[in-house]
């Protein structure tokens, strides 16, 4: 077997990573397969197939069966996004959510429904945790408190770092320890691969919102788990019994997006970390949340009205979402984390006046011109900001 790809380097894998085998195929582009169901005369063949991937979740080898049991388009991104967090195998799914609510439904079939989880998460994470829509009930903690909150039902440990929206940042390597022999799941969907890799800290699984940074373009909802195969078996089963199935065109943009992730996380973390300069030395804004890992999302609370700040933007767009080409700014406790309770949402560090911007691509200096005119006039802003918050 040729194993010159354990080598590579990651800007590398991005680019090449689930299209090993198209020269072979005598193809450059990766072909889209849109096949829901696939023809086969061994209807024998294909029952002990089926009983194989009900036993263990494996893929079915051979040729494809139907398309809620896998797509050949699909299993390219799966291949290449596993590749870049230094996993065994990761599977995809219809949406983040759809990913998230797959492992909790692994979990709590085993009878493991009991999770320890750290705020902040995303707001829809935290509120599916916290409704116990999926017969799951949590405990809340700091880093700290997590070994001491397990319990023998604990079947997961979720944190995110950095956190959506504060951007703080937790030691992945002492909570790993903290877990024992419970899973913990950490949403990279902030960082990527190009920043973190969660699994060489100990993570056993590593979520992604694929809608975000590894789509990258705002074109594609998707969601990925990446993680060791006897898990990701579990969870091929449950996609394959829920029907949260990715579809095979947002699978080849996905991969296409991949092609082109360290290239924009860098160029978009440049960008970033320039604005949250400008904006911890500007009067109008009174804490700017930036991680030590850099990355290209900034927060920042600001003296005046944040929704002053929303209606004020041309050229960076008001708009839910972040990780695209473009850049985009949204209010929190408004919208994303509106679904979590006020209080639980104040006391994870989500203030009221805390806007969330996505940093994209385009020149930094129009992009702090965007921002200059919607913050408003200097006049009058109470005093200068705190230093630009970190960790």
């Amino acid at each position: 077997m040729d194993t010159r790809h354990t080598t590579r380097a990651l800007a590398t894998e991005a680019v090449h990573a689930g299209r090993d085998d198209l020269a072979g195929l005598g193809l450059h582009a990766p072909p889209i397969d849109l096949s829901t169901t696939y023809p086969s005369y061994d209807s024998r063949g294909e029952a002990a197939r089926i009983d194989a991937f009900a036993s263990t979740g494996a893929e079915p080898e051979g040729p494809p069966v139907y398309g809620r049991l896998g797509n050949p388009t699909v299993a390219r991104f799966e291949t290449a996004l596993a590749r870049l967090e230094g996993t065994e195998s990761a599977v995809a799914f219809a949406s983040g959510m759809a990913a998230l609510s797959a492992v909790l439904l692994a979990r709590g079939s085993m009878g493991l429904r009991h999770v320890v989880a750290v705020r902040p998460l995303y707001g829809c994470s935290d509120h599916l945790l916290t409704a116990g829509l999926l017969g799951s009930e949590v405990t809340w903690t700091d880093p700290a408190g997590v070994a001491d909150a397990l319990r023998p039902d604990t079947g997961l440990v979720l944190v995110e770092t950095p956190a959506n929206p504060t951007l703080a940042e937790i030691d992945l390597r002492a909570v790993a320890h903290a877990c024992g022999s419970v899973p913990l799941l950490v949403d990279n969907t902030f960082a990527t691969p190009v920043l973190q890799r969660p699994a060489e800290h100990g993570a056993r699984l590593v979520l992604h919102s694929a809608t975000k940074y590894l789509g990258g373009h705002g074109d594609v909802l998707a969601g990925v788990v990446a993680c060791d195969e006897e898990f990701a078996g579990r969870l091929r089963q449950v996609r394959f019994a829920t029907g949260g199935v990715l579809h095979p065109l947002a699978g080849y943009l996905l991969l296409r997006g991949l092609s082109t992730l360290p290239v924009r996380v860098r160029a978009a973390s440049a960008n970033a970390a320039e604005l949250a300069r400008r904006l911890a030395a500007d009067s109008r804004v009174l804490r700017v949340h930036y991680p030590r890992i850099g990355g290209a999302m900034v927060s920042f609370e600001v003296h005046g009205d944040p929704h002053e700040v929303i209606a004020g933007v041309r050229l960076i767009t008001p708009a839910v979402s972040l990780g695209s080409v473009d850049s985009l700014i949204q209010h929190p406790a408004s919208i994303s984390h509106r679904i979590v309770d006020a209080d639980d949402r104040r006391d994870a560090g989500v203030a009221d006046r805390l806007l969330r911007l996505s940093v994209g691509l385009e020149d930094v200096e129009d992009l702090w011109a965007d921002l200059d005119a919607a913050l408003g006039e200097r006049a009058g802003a109470p005093g200068r900001p705190q230093a630009l918050a970190q960790g």
